[in-house]
């Protein structure tokens, strides 16, 4: 029974893993071989630039969260758009019961909660499978 817990927790946490630059070098090994120096050591330290064909972002910055077509006078363009998360605060009054020798009365207090909010993060264009233009933007406030 418990190798059979075991197995199952294992065969959980591989599919939890997190794809690193190490994991998606491997994986496109291939494509990574024809970056040029230049290009290889920006996808190594997770960078990207104008110029960078696709392969190298995904090594560099893994899958985006969403892809968007689009085409204008200068052609088709593709953009990667990334999400991240952050925590918003909330603070709120909220009451508890509070037992003293006299009985049970509510006490006023002020509560604070945190919940995940996502936000448009960064976002790259591609046209002809090469880096276009990208920008990051900043977090919420």
């Amino acid at each position: 029974m418990s190798r059979w817990l075991l197995l199952l927790t294992c065969v959980f946490l591989a599919g939890c893993a997190t794809s690193t630059v190490e994991s998606r070098r491997a994986e496109k090994m291939s494509s990574y071989a024809t970056f040029s120096p230049e290009i290889q050591r920006l996808v190594d330290s997770g960078q990207i630039t104008v110029g960078m064909p696709a392969d190298a972002v995904y090594i560099a910055w893994g899958a985006p969260s969403e892809i968007l077509q689009s085409e204008d006078a200068r052609g088709a363009a593709t953009t990667w758009l990334y999400h991240g998360t952050y925590m918003q605060q909330y603070r709120y009054w909220n009451y508890r019961e509070v037992a003293n020798a006299d009985g049970v009365f509510l006490e006023r207090y002020l509560d604070t909660e945190y919940n995940p909010r996502s936000f448009l993060h960064a976002e790259i264009t591609f046209q002809g499978g090469v880096v276009k233009s990208w920008r990051t933007l900043p977090r919420p406030h």
